[in-house]
């Protein structure tokens, strides 16, 4: 069935506390979303984010962000006040966020919060029910936030290889602060659960975001060393990236470690499935990031400044998804198909059965071939973006690459005055593909001063958010009629 949704982080969001939450703005955006005609909320990874601030490199593959809690809500359950939250310092200017600012702000309003909190029934369960991964990330957080947040690569030799006594010895001494990281995860699951049911109800249904690779300081790699390919002083002894690309003519060094498929073959691929089935209960639908690393992924000597020496390996293929399919049933997955695929990956997305990625950006060049990223070629088994959290806005790429902008104005019949954005989305939503996500940047129409990320660069990203009174009912109104002429609004 067609249908259309908008890619909105949750840290987009306008709010009075620095950065957008799972408060009443996420609440207001999927009202407004229910008038406008969508069906589907993308967000971008929720985990908890680290250096560079990306979601994509993450403390841990299955905690929440901290930074994502509504304060107001910690209010009405009696663990803060108003007059604390309404003190506070969370840097001055609303349309970006300040991640040095709401970062230390927050986290002491968590603390109170933490002081002030009782343990009830609905605590002890999740304590319960998420003890696999929740004991090694707490305990984790605590001792990295006792050696001053230095990465994992750092510290102390036991703790660093898990010393039974040494863990035994840091858990005692840390017990405060280990029960102050549970609580928080309580807290974030807890309130994005009513966010989720709230847009359920709304007849929006959220899809999330995975990461492909772990962060190399997480708790992940802390607690299961094995399943890397690490070198004995636990080292990686090549990361992860891609080759020299559209984004980048040196290629993306990302850094992370890489899985050792041979051992998690051995163990049923337990870890990624008890990773899949977690994501699978959060969100109803899953886009797996670098889904073509499954079939082939870019090993790169450690110790590289650039991916430019980068070679192919073999990743486990459909072995691994018939062992999804076998523990989990039918998955509600996404695969991101970009960048340099092989027939081999092709052949793999094809297997599976999922849909891919299609980005209308990708479609024109200033030589502008013929390419699969024109919604002439789009299957039906399809996600349509006009560009995603990696690209520029529409508006900004086209006033940088003046060329490819006016083909895409041609191919998007672009009258004499209509902006281009409004031509690129009227395109995409027209195109076969069953699912249409456009990022809430390009429904507003803004230029390159709401870029979300630049790939390959450090700093500046993540931070851009929406004005408060964006969201307009003139704009849904829009929106609405364009998903009810191209029948996206029955889903």
């Amino acid at each position: 069935m067609r249908s259309c949704g908008i890619l909105m982080h949750i840290t987009s969001l306008p709010s009075p506390y620095g950065i957008g939450t799972f408060g009443a703005a996420a609440e207001n955006f999927v009202d407004w979303l229910k008038s406008a005609g969508q069906s589907f909320w993308q967000v971008l990874p929720l985990g908890p984010t680290g250096y560079g601030d990306s979601p994509y490199q993450s403390f841990s593959a299955f905690a929440g962000n901290p930074l994502l809690i509504d304060l107001d809500d910690l209010v009405q359950q009696g663990l803060i006040t108003k007059e604390s939250c309404a003190e506070a310092d969370y840097g001055a200017d609303p349309t970006f966020v300040d991640y040095e600012k709401v970062t230390r702000t927050k986290m002491v309003l968590l603390e109170e919060a933490h002081r002030h909190f009782s343990e009830d029934v609905g605590y002890l369960a999740f304590l319960q029910e998420e003890s696999r991964w929740l004991e090694d990330y707490a305990l984790f957080m605590a001792i990295k936030e006792a050696a001053g947040m230095e990465p994992l690569r750092t510290w102390e030799r036991d703790l660093r290889y898990r010393n039974a006594e040494a863990l035994k010895k840091a858990a005692e001494e840390h017990a405060d602060r280990i029960s102050f990281y549970k609580f928080v995860q309580y807290q974030f699951y807890k309130q994005w659960s009513q966010l989720r049911r709230y847009a359920n109800r709304n007849g929006i249904r959220i899809i999330g975001d995975m990461p492909f690779y772990v962060a190399p300081d997480s708790a992940d790699v802390w607690a299961h060393p094995d399943l890397f390919q690490l070198d004995s002083a636990g080292n990686p002894t090549a990361v992860a990236g891609v080759p020299p690309d559209y984004f980048s003519a040196t290629g993306q060094l990302w850094g992370n470690p890489l899985y050792d498929w041979q051992r998690m073959k051995k163990e049923d691929y337990s870890w990624w499935i008890l990773r899949l089935k977690k994501a699978l209960t959060m969100y109803d639908y899953l886009r797996i990031d670098h889904f073509r690393a499954f079939d082939t992924y870019c090993s790169i000597p450690a110790g590289d400044k650039t991916a430019v020496n980068g070679q192919w390996m073999q990743g486990p293929g459909y072995d691994f998804f018939k062992e999804v399919k076998k523990q989990l049933g039918e998955a509600n997955i996404i695969a991101e198909d970009l960048g340099e695929v092989f027939d081999s990956v092709k052949t793999l997305l094809a297997q599976t059965g999922f849909p891919g990625m299609k980005v209308l950006q990708f479609g024109f060049s200033s030589k502008y071939e013929d390419n699969e990223h024109l919604p002439h070629h789009y299957p039906v088994n399809s996600v349509a973006y006009t560009g995603t959290h990696d690209n520029d806005t529409v508006m900004g790429w086209s006033r940088s690459d003046r060329a490819a902008g006016a083909n895409a104005r041609r191919y998007c019949r672009a009258g004499l005055f209509q902006p281009l954005y409004k031509a690129m989305i009227k395109t995409v939503y027209s195109s076969p593909s069953a699912l249409v996500i456009v990022p809430m940047q390009d429904v507003l129409g803004l230029g390159s001063e709401a870029r979300m990320n630049t790939p390959s660069t450090l700093g500046g990203n993540w931070m851009w958010r929406m004005k408060e009174k964006s969201l307009t009912p003139k704009l849904s109104g829009k929106l609405s009629v364009l998903s009810k002429t191209y029948f996206r609004d029955k889903a």
